[in-house]
């Protein structure tokens, strides 16, 4: 069977991406994890496919590279807006998309040529109740700043939910941080039920944060826009930012507002870079 796909990139977080509106195209762990290899597959940080939904234009139904469900991804879902629109499977500018965290709605920006370039999206609101996180502490106050031991270096934490799980660390220099060591003793840390995305964040100037991410399911990724969410939310309720913030990673950059009623706005570019077929 050859399955179409398409390679996108949301500021380096990649995916492949698959529509499966006109058929319920289902594949295995193992099948995700060999299409998500880098070096036996297309490799990429996960499989991404678009479904039909009863609540929203479309459904983003996605998994990360180790074959595991995750409930969202601000890159992703970016690139979801650009494939709908660019493949003509919508011809509104601003679909809703049914995803792990409810359906978000998205803004669409076309450069001359009408394909999608940028993408603003409604993340909805920050969760921050440790039981809806979730973290493993018996309270109702949001964490923030908790101290955590980790290989005899102590730690604090923000933990924010986008839908998924993060625990945001404000470091000195992210560069510089050991992520690899430490990103997968906290992501597997008894705390996160569910693991945890890790954010090691340092500060740039005013109202300005550099993120590293350590992608629960897919080890150092180069973006993630859920997790730029979560640390525009930690620097404000750690007086370290204001309510907008310039969060630059890796792969490029993301503009984050955290608006009055809650809900957060992420602002980003969506990349395709490569279509092809998949031989299962």
């Amino acid at each position: 069977m050859k399955i179409p796909f398409i390679k996108m990139e949301g500021i380096g977080n990649d995916y492949v991406y698959i529509d499966a509106t006109r058929e319920n195209i289902i594949l295995s762990t193992e099948q995700i994890q060999k299409i998500s290899n880098r070096n036996f597959g297309v490799g990429s940080d996960g499989v991404i496919f678009i479904r039909s939904s009863k609540i929203a234009d479309f459904q983003m139904d996605m998994f990360n590279s180790d074959g595991s469900s995750s409930e969202m991804c601000g890159n992703g879902i970016r690139c979801v807006g650009k494939f709908v629109y660019d493949n003509s499977l919508t011809k509104s500018k601003q679909p809703s998309i049914e995803t792990g965290k409810g359906v978000l709605k998205l803004d669409l920006e076309t450069d001359s040529n009408n394909l999608v370039s940028y993408v603003t999206v409604n993340m909805g609101e920050a969760i921050l109740k440790p039981k809806l996180v979730p973290v493993n502490l018996d309270t109702e106050e949001p964490i923030i700043e908790k101290e955590i031991e980790v290989n005899g270096m102590k730690l604090k934490f923000t933990a924010v939910s986008m839908g998924n799980p993060h625990a945001v660390i404000f470091v000195e220099d992210a560069d510089k941080f050991p992520v690899t060591e430490i990103g997968p003793i906290l992501e597997n840390h008894a705390l996160f039920p569910r693991r945890t995305n890790v954010e090691f964040v340092s500060i740039k100037g005013q109202n300005h944060f550099y993120q590293r991410t350590w992608e629960r399911g897919a080890g150092e990724t180069l973006a993630c826009g859920t997790g730029a969410c979560a640390v525009s939310v930690a620097a404000y309720l750690t007086k370290r930012g204001g309510k907008s913030n310039q969060i630059d990673l890796r792969g490029g950059t993301l503009y984050i507002d955290w608006n009055e009623d809650g809900n957060v706005i992420m602002k980003g570019p969506a990349r395709t870079t490569f279509r092809g077929e998949l031989e299962i």
